[in-house]
Formats: C-alpha cells, sequence, structure tokens
C-alpha cells in the first residue's frame, strides 16, 4: 500500500466515523523485514492492513494497537530480542521481547484514532446547558434530550455550540448509535428522570448520572425497580464528584471530572464502587489466545499458526513457536 492510498483509506475510515490505530515503523536494527516508515492500519475487530514487520512484529502490533485503541493514547512499542523483565515499560512506551529467531529490533508508534466520545444531557435546564458547553470544549460529541415541548427553546443556542438536539422519545436511537463509549447524564429537575432513566439503563450506557437531591433519587430507584428496569443501582447520585459546586457551571464541572475518571469503556460502573475499581475493559475486542511458548497474546480469529493437541487448540504468533510446542507439548504445558 503507498502512502497516498493509505492516507486517502485513513480519510475515508475517518469520514465514516471508524476507529482504527495507525502503526509506524520509526527505527530498527537489522536484520528485520520493516523498514523506516513502513506503517499499517489496525482496525478496531483486530484486522490489519499494511506492513510492519514479520510474523512476531505482525502479532505484538497487531495486539498493542488494540489496546492502544482502549486507551485512546499513542504509544511507542520497542520489539527487541534482549528485553527482559528488567526492561523499562510505561504507557507511551512498552518493550516487547522479540521471540522470533530473528536477531534484529524495530521501534512502532502506535496512534489511535477515535472518534469523539458521545455525551447525552437529557433537560432543559442551567445544569444541563452548562454540562452541554464545558463537554463541547473538551471535544466530546454532545447530544441534548429534551420534551419535544422544549426544542425550540434551546436549538438555537445549541446550534452555536455544535450540539445536537433530538426530542426524548429519540433518547433510545441516540444512546445505541454512541455504542460502549458513551455516557448520559438526566438533568431534567424531576420532569422526565424516570422516563429518561428507563431508556438509558435500557440500552446499558456505561455511565449513567442523576443530578438530584439523595431523596429523590432514592424515590427515582425505587420506581424504576418496581417497573424491572436492569442495573437501577448503577446510577450514579448525585452525579458528580464531591467537588463543593454550587453554582451550575461547577456542578457541570464536577460531572465531566467523574466522567473522566470512571473512563466509562463498556463496563457498568456501580454507583458505589470506587473509581480505582472500575476496569477498562473494551467488550467489543477480538478473542484473543496466549502462545504457549513465547506468551504473546495472539488473536484467535486471525492466528496463522494454529495446533490441535488431545482435543485442545492452540494459537501462535509464529511459525517458530509452534514447531517448537509440537516438539515437546507438555514441556510448554507443564511450565507455561
Amino acid at each position: 500500500m503507498s502512502s497516498m492510498d493509505l492516507f486517502e483509506q485513513m480519510a475515508a475510515l475517518r469520514r465514516e466515523g471508524q476507529s482504527f490505530a495507525l502503526a509506524t515503523v520509526v527505527a530498527r536494527r537489522a536484520p528485520v523485514s520493516a523498514h523506516l516508515g513502513d506503517r499499517a492500519i489496525v482496525f478496531a475487530d483486530g484486522r490489519m492492513e499494511g506492513f510492519v514487520g514479520g510474523a512476531c512484529s505482525h502479532e505484538i502490533i497487531r495486539q498493542q494497537a488494540l489496546e492502544v485503541l482502549k486507551a485512546r493514547c499513542s504509544r511507542l512499542v520497542s520489539i527487541r530480542p534482549d528485553a527482559g523483565d528488567s526492561a523499562p515499560t510505561t504507557g507511551e512506551h512498552v518493550v516487547v521481547p522479540m521471540t522470533c529467531v530473528s536477531e534484529g529490533a524495530i521501534d512502532v508508534y502506535v496512534e489511535p484514532f477515535v472518534q469523539a466520545r458521545r455525551l447525552v444531557v437529557v433537560g432543559a435546564t442551567p445544569v444541563a446547558e452548562s454540562l452541554a458547553r464545558l463537554a463541547r470544549s473538551m471535544n466530546y460529541d454532545v447530544v441534548r434530550a429534551v420534551d419535544g415541548r422544549e426544542l425550540r427553546d434551546i436549538e438555537q443556542e445549541a446550534a452555536t455550540l455544535g450540539v445536537t438536539v433530538v426530542a426524548l422519545d429519540a433518547l433510545e436511537g441516540i444512546l445505541r448509535a454512541g455504542g460502549a463509549d458513551c455516557a448520559a447524564v438526566v438533568v431534567s429537575q424531576g420532569h422526565y428522570d424516570e422516563e429518561a432513566l428507563q431508556s438509558i439503563l435500557t440500552c446499558g450506557v456505561p455511565y449513567v448520572g442523576l443530578v438530584a437531591s439523595r431523596t429523590r433519587g432514592a424515590a427515582v430507584r425505587a420506581l424504576l425497580a418496581e417497573r424491572g428496569v436492569p442495573d437501577v443501582a448503577t446510577i450514579r447520585n448525585p452525579a458528580g464528584l464531591d467537588l463543593g459546586a454550587r453554582t451550575p457551571p461547577e456542578v457541570a464541572l464536577s460531572i465531566l471530572a467523574e466522567i473522566v475518571q470512571a473512563r466509562p469503556s463498556g463496563v457498568r460502573v456501580g454507583a458505589t464502587a470506587p473509581a480505582t475499581a472500575i476496569p477498562l475493559v473494551a467488550p467489543l475486542s477480538p478473542p484473543a489466545a496466549v502462545d504457549p511458548v513465547c506468551g504473546m497474546s495472539v488473536i484467535v480469529g486471525s492466528a496463522r499458526h494454529t495446533a490441535t493437541v488431545e482435543g485442545v487448540a492452540y494459537y501462535f504468533c509464529c511459525a517458530n513457536c509452534r514447531t517448537k510446542f509440537l516438539k515437546d507439548p507438555q514441556a510448554y504445558l507443564a511450565h507455561p
């Protein structure tokens, strides 16, 4: 794939709203098959187009790219044969052992291209307005949902901010389109809290906030539970971190701070769970297996090197690992 073709494909993917990661070889030490400037696109489902090295490097970069897409942060991946347990590894620089027979090394810069997180704000109130305004300044894709009679009241201002406005009955469609990277906050001051929350919880939104007193929040939860609405306990109420907020902009700041802290990524966030306990796991990651020889994570659906021993399937990053395994499977199964 030429550079021009690759850039045109990236532009098309951006227009289509697809998330992907771009991997670029930025350093090399021979002998390796990759060259400076070699690139590959890794899609959210694990598919990979382009070239950044042989079998080992290919699978390493595929897995690293999927992690980069989850974290939404770029990463430098160093693949080298002399990498040991003491190799320095941080969130921005990962050192991975080269498990193939090659003695070369490469550095690959992996950069995510992901769509903006969606924030759905329900209500036509001062806090809702402040929340939408602040979220837009943080590059969120903001949608405000209000009663049909309130649409005209907020449409003009929302348009100047680049905020989409929909009627309440369109809420579920908006939530489902936002996928696993969506947060929703109900700020209707009691006008349609229950109706909105029922739609939000039914759609399985990762972060759900309710701006209301604790007493009011308890009453809303009780009513929703009576209706059989799922995951009522996950509602964050009062929504936002305890920053001592008083004004609508301050309340909006506390809510966005909590959303950032929670980092919604497909896992439902319990209302009383500490933020440090929230696992950052995306639900749509392709199934992976561990190479029993080198310990590398291998995407099952795209694995080229597999073997079945005593009815159990094993997956390998390269032919060399598969050959070693088949010579003495028990040696690797007894000491993984």
